[in-house]
């Protein structure tokens, strides 16, 4: 496929929101002749939603809005109908990475700062991991050979890392865009898995990896936050511990910003943020405690120097926050369990348990 073709073919692909609107289908569940019925639209059109053919950003607002509203009507997963959005920037941002004709535009990820279903439904088109969201959904049967995931062609997968990694080296630094760009691109780049493409990323990381050249918060923090958690994701936990300790511990700032941060990251601070001066907005009505204690609950990721994060982080939440164990109990109860086996580990670093003792007072005095 020559460039111009490529381009073509992917600036209005649909391939990850087609995805999701199969999935929401079988979740009613309908067939694609039922649920072209149920539409009122032939089966082509639902075929060309799926396939991403016939993309869904191309249809009018007011029919997506329609549909999207519809769904739940229909009986489909209201989660898996929430993932739309996220599927459809994970879209734009893989077709605009593609296309030819980007010159005048401004890159997708210059313009919001995106969450971790944007995140995973990138990284389900360009290396086929099932985001979390839907991991464990029940795989209805099908006929004949279906695509378990709406992976890319390799050509395509490596010439949008290619355009990433480019992205990123080429952003300007000096505008807030051009930060927004640079960190978000080369963060996603860290999803290539092919051989040497960690290398190359794990070396453009580093470089960036003292970012802050200071400790709490400062202008570059966000950065360095993200180019910790990246290196992280490729084996190097240690310039993740540095920064828990020398740009958040005993800052208020920085720690305020780790929070809502998190908030926004998983979804519990739902509105779209165009860039990272939100991180610092210290009123307390800025996202739902008790939500963000649940996310992190739930997505305790044990692997080293992700653990050490969400424990500082738990640990930051709940000082703030100490009636959050009489708020949501079974979160507590959970928590303690956790926590215990935690520190019956060896994983943790001095700080992360005295941190995580900390947490059990802070459940055990609210909770006996």
């Amino acid at each position: 496929m020559s460039d111009s073709a490529l381009g073509r073919c992917r600036t209005s692909s649909g391939a990850v929101t087609g995805f999701v609107l199969r999935i929401a289908r079988e979740s009613i569940p309908a067939t694609q002749v039922g649920f072209a019925q149920l539409l009122g639209v032939d089966l082509a059109t639902v075929q060309g939603w799926e396939s991403g053919r016939r993309p869904m950003a191309n249809m009018k607002v007011s029919a997506l809005l329609g549909l999207r509203r519809h769904l739940p009507a229909l009986g489909a997963d209201k989660a898996v109908v929430a993932l739309i959005d996220a599927a459809m920037d994970a879209d734009r941002i893989i077709g605009i990475a593609l296309a030819q004709d980007r010159e005048n535009r401004m890159h997708p990820l210059a313009e919001w700062v995106h969450n971790r279903d944007t995140a995973h439904m990138i990284g389900w088109a360009v290396n086929g991991t099932t985001p979390p969201s839907l991991a464990d959904r029940p795989a209805p049967q099908r006929r004949g050979a279906v695509a378990k995931a709406p992976l890319l062609p390799q050509q395509e997968r490596s010439a949008f890392f290619e355009h990433l990694r480019s992205a990123a080296e080429s952003a300007d630094r000096t505008s807030e865009q051009g930060v927004l760009l640079h960190r978000q691109a080369l963060y996603l780049s860290s999803y290539d898995r092919t051989q040497g493409a960690t290398l190359r990323t794990a070396q453009a990381l580093h470089i960036r990896r003292d970012a802050p050249g200071g400790r709490g918060w400062n202008s570059h923090w966000t950065e360095a936050r993200s180019t910790a958690v990246g290196l992280a994701r490729l084996g190097d936990p240690e310039p993740l511990l540095r920064f828990i300790d020398r740009s958040m511990a005993d800052d208020d700032v920085a720690e305020t910003a780790n929070l809502n941060y998190w908030a926004y990251w998983l979804g519990v601070w739902d509105h779209p943020q165009p860039n990272d001066g939100f991180m610092t907005d210290r009123r307390s009505t800025s996202f739902e405690p008790v939500a963000l204690l649940r996310r992190l609950v739930d997505n305790l990721h044990p692997a080293p120097g992700y653990v050490e994060f969400y424990v500082h982080s738990l640990w930051a939440l709940l000082m703030a926050y100490r009636w959050l164990p009489l708020a949501a109990p079974d979160l507590a109860a959970r928590l303690r369990g956790q926590a215990g086996l935690l520190l019956d580990g060896n994983q943790l670093s001095p700080r992360a348990r005295r941190e995580i003792s900390s947490v059990q007072y802070v459940l055990r005095d609210n909770c006996e």
